[in-house]
């Protein structure tokens, strides 16, 4: 199963670096800005977090919160927030669940090799949860991400 634009997030989205349970009704009336990335601590994905959380205030402004996913553990999410100072949390993924209900978990390939893994996908879901826009794999500007999401709302 995959989301698209104009479906609604599920209600249980996992839990995050603190073991807090997350949930779209926690982000009722708001916008949230979801974003599935392959590991933390890799240059790629350190890129996208920490432009993400330079223009945090931002995004917070244009009424967006900010949640990670990933199928690294509570433990790793707990370590890369700290290193780099993210300011929102983390969801640990380690099932694959969410990310393959929306769709993030595929084949992909590298260097002539074929495996599974999170393909990078930001959803940007309005403030009744329904997913309003999709950018996705390398669509996705990681050095520049607050600017794009901005830039696309």
């Amino acid at each position: 199963m995959a989301l698209h634009i104009g479906d609604t997030i599920p209600e249980k989205l996992g839990t995050d670096q603190n073991g807090d349970h997350v949930k779209a009704s926690h982000f009722a009336g708001k916008k949230l800005a979801l974003y599935f990335y392959p590991k933390d601590n890799t240059p790629g994905c350190t890129a996208q977090a920490c432009s993400l959380r330079d223009g945090y205030a931002k995004l917070r402004g244009a009424g967006y919160e900010i949640v990670g996913v990933s199928v690294d553990s509570e433990a790793s999410h707990k370590k890369f927030i700290e290193k780099y100072s993210l300011p929102f949390p983390l969801i640990a993924d380690s099932d694959k669940k969410l990310a393959e209900e929306f769709g993030v978990w595929r084949e992909k390939s590298m260097m002539g090799k074929k495996f599974m893994g999170t393909v990078r996908t930001t959803f940007l879901v309005d403030e009744q949860g329904i997913i309003s826009h999709v950018i996705e794999g390398r669509g996705v500007d990681t050095k520049n991400h607050a600017a794009q999401i901005l830039g696309v709302i």
